[in-house]
């Protein structure tokens, strides 16, 4: 018999999702060697968000960072509305679960309709044929949701997917931002903000990681871990 619980549907805090993603080794603290080269004091797997509590509460977050965004753009609008639809975007193949519980999170947590779609790898060459599933974006700014931007090369691929079907990115919304230089002195975040002219946000980042690790409440608390993270901030973060 599977072990029933009966959640209480929490908001989102990087807090309450760092400690869930420990517990489930979806984040673990040790040494990593990274595709650069450097030596990371931390990995983020997001492959592993594989429970209905980790997707839900991480859906949580980006609906609510959706949510806030759409807010904000209405307040600037001088007739207090938004007429355009919210069409969210996953990049496969992580990206489809997280695009489709973030839809179902924002119709049940603030009664958003939004459309929601992602990408084949590889274009389907029967039925209805292509490489995009779910809603049309064809003359939509899209927002994209995505785990983490290492490099931008994948981000940039989708980028180009959406205009090729005739879309534009609305902004990016990623669950974790490392915060450290690429090749220059911007991180991957920063220099797609600058390229695309659209915001990119982050639901977690480093510096929460260390809040975290240095809160006397944390039931992962270690100094030694802590010095390593801050070590790590200031020899590559920006």
């Amino acid at each position: 018999m599977p072990n029933i619980q009966h959640p209480q549907h929490p908001d989102f805090s990087s807090h309450a999702f760092i400690q869930l993603a420990l517990d489930n080794q979806v984040l673990k603290f040790g040494e990593f060697v990274l595709k650069s080269g450097r030596i990371s004091p931390y990995f983020f797997n997001a492959g592993l968000l594989a429970t209905g509590e980790m997707l839900s509460l991480l859906a949580r977050g980006y609906a609510d960072a959706l949510a806030e965004q759409i807010s904000t753009e209405q307040m600037h609008n001088a007739n207090g509305t938004n007429e355009q639809e919210l069409v969210i975007f996953g990049a496969a193949y992580k990206g489809i679960p997280f695009v489709a519980a973030t839809a179902q999170a924002l119709w049940l947590h603030h009664g958003i309709n939004a459309k929601w779609g992602y990408n084949r790898k590889e274009a389907k060459t029967h039925g209805e044929g292509g490489n995009l599933v779910g809603a049309n974006v064809s003359g939509k700014a899209v927002w994209v949701l995505d785990d983490v931007i290492t490099a931008g090369t994948a981000m940039r691929e989708v980028v180009e997917i959406l205009e090729q079907a005739g879309a534009s990115v609305a902004g990016i919304i990623v669950a974790l931002d490392r915060k450290e230089k690429g090749q220059a002195e911007h991180s991957a975040i920063q220099e797609l903000a600058a390229t695309l002219q659209v915001p990119v946000r982050a639901l977690v980042d480093i510096d929460d990681l260390i809040r975290y690790l240095a809160d006397d409440n944390s039931q992962h608390k270690d100094a030694t871990q802590l010095a390593k993270m801050q070590h790590y901030r200031e020899q590559y973060g920006v």
